[in-house]
């Protein structure tokens, strides 16, 4: 499947649909100042960021329940980044061969034909797996990826996080994904893939919500985790790590050394982490992640709401570690597999590293 460009979008209509509320969708209401009027939405779950620029409110209990659907440690917010490269949200879309103006793909997820007959689905029940419903197509895209994403974590020697992988294998085929090795370079397909999956990956965090929990964020701004030089860097390769590469960036410091939050946020995990070891790890208002690893000490406990800034262990060397040190990653959720390259989303935060 390939990526589709210059669709036009549908307009929006920004009231939940019969669907969306027999989900139990709650919806939080504001002005978008910046948006010409429209309603800006959060879904209480904090997953999805809906309105006008963002994720249009009648697909957004579709995408959710897609998403929890799967038990891969599927993001809603990917499957929403990923249907707006496809289609601009528009349940109509139609991609032609530019040389014969016949039809390649259809619908909101730009199903190709060959594909929905192997992986179309009846989503709404009502008889039918039409590519052209929404509510057929979000969870057939939804299962797609599930087993997409099962199927890279199987391989964590390709290049790519689990994620990347998946996006890849929707793209170009599960095929391509083994001929490389990992997601196919910028030379494969005139860089169609390789930008596809980078598209995506950058507009998961705008289309991921605040924490719309109802847990008030403390105050704090946003600084480095640690006091200390980086070491090993994101995405080295090398057989230390069970993953075939490092998911995260290092910070080499001594054991005991003080580790802080890097911004407000809630602590959803504090502990042992296998081979992580003791580590912890953070959601933050914009529905990233942040994890911090192989520590000495653990000063939170899940649940915790912390400013940024603030101490929440010691560095240390506890699990597959092989000398004190701070292991910390950026990701689109809260488990293995999500990880993002940390420096950016950094630096877009004013932390100079």
């Amino acid at each position: 499947m390939k990526a589709k460009r210059g669709i036009a979008l549908a307009a929006a209509a920004f009231v939940l649909s019969p669907l969306a509320l027999g989900l139990g969708v709650v919806v939080l209401i504001a002005i978008d100042d910046d948006s010409g009027g429209g309603a800006d939405f959060s879904l209480a779950a904090g997953s999805l960021r809906v309105g006008k620029g963002f994720v249009p409110a009648e697909y957004a209990a579709l995408i959710e329940q897609a998403a929890a659907d799967c038990d891969a440690g599927l993001p809603a917010a990917v499957l929403a980044a990923q249907i707006k490269q496809e289609s601009g949200f528009n349940p109509n879309a139609q991609s032609r061969d530019p040389a014969t103006g016949k039809p390649i793909a259809d619908g909101i997820a730009q199903f190709i034909p060959s594909t929905w007959a192997t992986a179309g689905v009846d989503g709404n029940g009502d008889g039918k797996r039409d590519v052209w419903d929404p509510e057929d197509a979000i969870p057939a895209q939804g299962q797609m990826m599930c087993k997409l994403l099962k199927t890279a974590k199987k391989h964590p020697e390709y290049k790519g996080s689990p994620i990347e992988l998946a996006l890849a294998g929707y793209n170009a085929g599960w095929g391509r994904v083994e001929q490389y090795k990992g997601v196919p370079p910028e030379s494969f397909a005139g860089g169609q893939t390789y930008n596809y999956v980078k598209i995506i990956m950058a507009n998961v965090e705008k289309l991921t919500a605040p924490d719309a929990s109802g847990t008030p964020v403390t105050s704090g701004g946003w600084g480095r985790p640690v006091n200390g030089k980086l070491g090993t860097p994101y995405h080295q390769r090398g057989g230390a790590w069970s993953s075939g590469y490092h998911t995260g960036i290092d910070f080499v410091v001594p054991t005991g050394t003080s580790v802080h939050s890097i911004g407000p946020g809630k602590v959803v995990s504090a502990g042992a982490g296998g081979a992580y070891g003791n580590q912890v790890v953070i959601r933050h208002p914009d529905g990233m992640y942040s994890q911090y690893a192989h520590l000495s000490k653990v000063r939170v406990a899940a649940g915790d709401v912390v400013s940024g800034g603030q101490a929440i262990g010691l560095s240390g060397s506890t699990g597959n570690s092989s000398g004190p040190h701070l292991h910390f990653e950026i990701r689109t959720g809260p488990d293995y597999g999500t990880d993002i390259s940390p420096l950016p989303y950094l630096r877009k935060k004013g932390i100079d590293i």
